[in-house]
């Protein structure tokens, strides 16, 4: 085979797995996915970035992820930073996502709240804010611990049970020396900030305890104690 006729053959090849990325059904972008990560092939970068804004499927979500972590992260890790700024809250989610599986200091960088604010720790689309807690606590250098700590308390009591769990397995993900960050918030004037400190502290001490069952208990304190001063 001469080089042009395989140039000509790994166009065709591109292009096939480039249009079942994009038009077709959620099996056929899975494994279009798939065969591009397993390739490694950095052509497929702009293709990749696009349908991770607009993929609707989680597993194809989940494979286009790993297909980038693939990629020369030179190339990926400005791509994905630039990402950040989309208005779009998935392309947001999903940088933020494939950010914490690359593992790039730059990642990082990119969303340490001593330098850039609450802009993502405090996102006003749940989602988001669960992936930048999730990224955040996977990329954070060990001196940084703390002031993330920080940053993730001013979040507590938001959101619905599910996203209220998110937030407490990020702190506790964070280590146990970080606790009295926590615990600085368990005498909060607002009820559910209380409740969610409570039931976050609990998780501290006991991890494998679930957190519905926390937070039954904290809701029921706190309650309790309402009672008493009231």
């Amino acid at each position: 085979m001469t080089e042009t006729t395989h140039s000509r053959g790994h166009d065709r090849d591109g292009a096939v797995q480039t249009e079942m990325l994009r038009r077709g059904a959620a099996p056929q972008r899975l494994r279009a996915a798939l065969t591009i990560g397993t390739d490694a092939d950095d052509e497929f970068l702009d293709v990749l970035i696009e349908r991770c804004r607009l993929e609707p499927d989680f597993f194809v979500r989940d494979m286009l992820t790993w297909a980038l972590t693939r990629l020369d992260p030179d190339l990926v890790v400005p791509r994905l930073i630039a990402e950040l700024d989309s208005d779009v809250a998935q392309a947001q989610s999903q940088a933020l996502h494939t950010l914490s599986k690359i593992g790039d200091r730059r990642g990082w960088e990119a969303i340490d709240p001593n330098v850039i604010g609450l802009r993502f720790i405090a996102h006003p689309d749940a989602e988001v804010a669960r992936s930048a807690w999730r990224s955040a606590v996977s990329l954070v250098p060990g001196e940084n611990r703390a002031d993330l700590a920080s940053a993730l308390v001013t979040q507590l009591g938001r959101g619905d049970l599910e996203t209220q769990k998110s937030l407490s397995r990020a702190l506790v993900a964070l280590g146990d020396d970080l606790v009295s960050v926590v615990d600085g918030s368990v005498g909060a004037e607002e009820e559910t900030v209380r409740a969610h400190a409570l039931a976050t502290v609990e998780m501290f001490h006991d991890p494998d305890a679930g957190f519905a069952h926390a937070m039954g208990e904290a809701k029921r304190v706190v309650a309790l104690g309402s009672e008493a001063t009231a």
